[in-house]
């Protein structure tokens, strides 16, 4: 068997939360020019469609907070699943921005953001799955989550 994304995803055994609604005016994703896809940012949606939230470094430790930013590369992959109908559409991971709500002591930004780039490194194999990324901490982040990402994605050429 081949592996192709959707094929590395169903061998992970896990399960996509529901693609997030926009919470404000904005699009959970944009493609331009046919070929590159802006995923706006994302937090750490559950199966149950409710968020993680808490601070990292005062309300959960860096292992829950990179277990979260997981979640968020999960729900990123919702959305590019929602819209584009299948994740063997991506070709590559362009770039990686990972917010992390903690507090001003914690130091391990890189360490949580791991969580979302190493899924997408399972998803689309370690050539294509690692892209650029920054990883920054914030003093707050919408509803208290933990992480937020936003992502860039090449799409494959039809």
């Amino acid at each position: 068997m081949e592996n192709t994304p959707e094929s590395n995803f169903a061998a992970l055994g896990l399960t996509l939360p529901p693609a997030p609604k926009p919470l404000g005016v904005y699009k959970p994703m944009i493609i331009v020019d046919k070929r590159w896809v802006y995923v706006s940012g994302h937090g750490p949606v559950q199966d149950d469609a409710k968020l993680i939230i808490g601070r990292i470094g005062a309300d959960m430790d860096q292992d829950q907070g990179k277990l979260a930013a997981r979640q968020v590369g999960l729900t990123i992959l919702s959305t590019l699943k929602a819209n584009l109908g299948s994740l063997n559409r991506v070709k590559r991971v362009i770039k990686v921005l990972g917010m992390v709500n903690c507090t001003s002591e914690f130091e391990k930004h890189p360490f949580i953001i791991n969580g979302a780039s190493e899924l997408f490194a399972k998803i689309w194999g370690e050539e294509n799955g690692i892209g650029v990324r920054s990883a920054v901490g914030m003093g707050s982040l919408p509803d208290n989550i933990p992480v937020e990402i936003e992502a860039m994605f090449e799409l494959e050429e039809k």
